[in-house]
């Protein structure tokens, strides 16, 4: 059996646990089980991880084995661990804010159209993702230089155009899912995310810098980190 397939299970048990967690949080938020766009939310989240990493299994099982590992890792930056932890609690918390508004006091009011919007920005963000995937088989979540898979400087498919692709797409989500979930208080939450990614985009980038070769020259040549004429 090979790497991809010896994986699936253990895959298949995280985005389970994945979806519990979520579901825990967002439905102890709204206080009831009756919320058609919370299930909606978890329906659609769980059909596109799964997609995905049946497809990564696939496609390339070493960059499937990587993301697999967990949020701390030997030779990871000691800040990377800091931010990660912060931004998990962050990011649970949210869920159980938009529970609370959208469902429990119904502090927001969303139409249908816009809760369909996010749901085809959620899409977008993983199709987005898959691109990534597909050009970089370095994409791991944490910040670390991965020696022992001879990383390189990838400047092809979306890191053509940007340098960090993958939190570009990220944003996309975010704010897709109080959209879709309707909750203009998650939404409100966004900027203060943003603004901690791009913090750890810069840190990400000393470290490319001084330790990956021809990082340097690449980001001379590409010029923006998120989106073209933005930033």
């Amino acid at each position: 059996m090979d790497v991809g397939k010896r994986l699936i299970p253990k895959v298949l048990v995280q985005i389970a646990v994945l979806m519990a967690v979520f579901a825990a949080l967002l439905f102890g938020g709204a206080g009831t089980w009756r919320w058609p766009s919370g299930w909606a939310f978890l329906a659609l989240f769980a059909a596109i991880n799964l997609a995905v990493t049946l497809w990564l299994a696939r496609a390339d099982p070493g960059l499937l084995q990587e993301r697999m590992k967990p949020a701390i890792q030997r030779g990871q930056r000691p800040w990377d661990r800091v931010f990660l932890g912060f931004l998990s609690v962050v990011f649970l918390g949210w869920l159980v804010l938009m529970g609370v508004d959208a469902r429990r006091m119904g502090w927001s009011h969303i139409s249908l159209p816009l809760q369909v919007v996010g749901a085809l920005m959620i899409v977008a963000s993983y199709a987005g993702v898959v691109w990534v995937f597909r050009a970089n088989s370095f994409a791991a979540p944490v910040i670390r230089i991965q020696a022992e898979r001879k990383q390189t400087v990838i400047s092809t498919g979306p890191y053509a155009f940007v340098r960090h692709p993958m939190y570009a797409f990220a944003i996309w989500q975010f704010v897709g899912m109080p959209l879709m979930l309707g909750s203009w208080w998650g939404l409100a939450v966004i900027p203060p995310i943003v603004l901690a990614l791009a913090f750890r985009t810069l840190g990400e980038e000393r470290m490319l810098k001084t330790e990956l070769a021809g990082y340097e020259d690449y980001a001379r040549r590409v010029r923006w980190r998120y989106a073209p004429g933005v930033w």
